[in-house]
């Protein structure tokens, strides 16, 4: 079994087909997914999928991109929210510098948000982080100075120090459909040294679909392409990086509950 752990089921792409879309990745061995929010007016759209799909869950944050959107969202809003039985994680959130399409002291003052409700309701904080490697780790040196949180860095394409530096903190990586193409060498070789027990895969779905399906829109199915690659990239059995995976999702996402 497999767990996708993170996808945007209600994305378009995803959403119009949403059954067939869920379908398709169960016969592929999908076990459960993880339906990501980026957005206020999202969050009762992935916990009804939630609420709806018993191998579903979600999850409530904002996403960088949309930081200037939500600037007065405060900690009580994502509290109340978290406080639903389907949603078992915090995010996504977290810094893009990429795009720069909110102001990054709103970005830096919104991640730090996020991380105070994962402190206090010991739900996984689920990253963005994108052109930002240093800020992204001086905020998560200084939050876990006031108080531990567990985390993870969603769709890992950032440097080896980068990725040893969070490892040290304590989090866990997931590893998308990028990790399959032909010009991620630099990538390929963090993948192989990841720990066993702190990797998960993922699709961002509708995004990033792997090879061989890429220039396609991505599903949760596609995880299985992701999964055998970083299997073969590190010399173990799909088998093997399954049950490590969906292990590690449930060590993680520790409200979760197999469906």
């Amino acid at each position: 079994m497999l767990i996708d752990s993170h996808c945007h089921l209600e994305y378009e792409g995803l959403a119009e087909d949403q059954p067939a879309v869920l379908a398709r990745a169960r016969a592929a061995g999908l076990g459960g997914f993880l339906n990501i929010s980026t957005r206020q007016r999202e969050w009762g759209q992935v916990v009804a999928t939630a609420e709806r799909e018993l191998d579903v869950w979600a999850s409530i944050g904002i996403h960088p991109h949309e930081a200037d959107q939500h600037a007065d969202l405060g900690e009580g809003a994502l509290l109340e929210a978290a406080a639903h039985p389907r949603v078992i994680g915090i995010g996504e959130t977290g810094l893009d510098y990429y795009y720069d399409k909110s102001d990054r002291a709103v970005q830096q003052a919104l991640f730090r948000t996020h991380i105070a409700v994962a402190r206090e309701t010991g739900l996984p904080i689920i990253i963005h982080t994108r052109e930002a490697e240093s800020d992204t780790v001086r905020i998560l040196e200084d939050e876990m100075g006031k108080g531990a949180f567990p985390a993870l860095i969603h769709c890992f394409t950032a440097s080896a120090q980068f990725g040893q530096q969070v490892l040290d903190l304590g989090l866990s990586i997931s590893l998308s459909g990028i990790v399959t193409f032909k010009n991620a060498k630099d990538l390929q070789a963090v993948a192989a040294t990841i720990p066993e027990d702190r990797l998960l895969v993922e699709t961002d779905s509708p995004f990033l679909a792997p090879i061989p399906h890429r220039g396609r829109p991505c599903e949760p199915a596609y995880t299985v392409e992701t999964a055998r690659f970083i299997a073969d990239l590190r010399g173990i059995s799909y088998e093997q990086l399954a049950r490590s995976t969906t292990g590690n999702f449930f060590a993680l996402f520790q409200k979760a509950k197999r469906a």
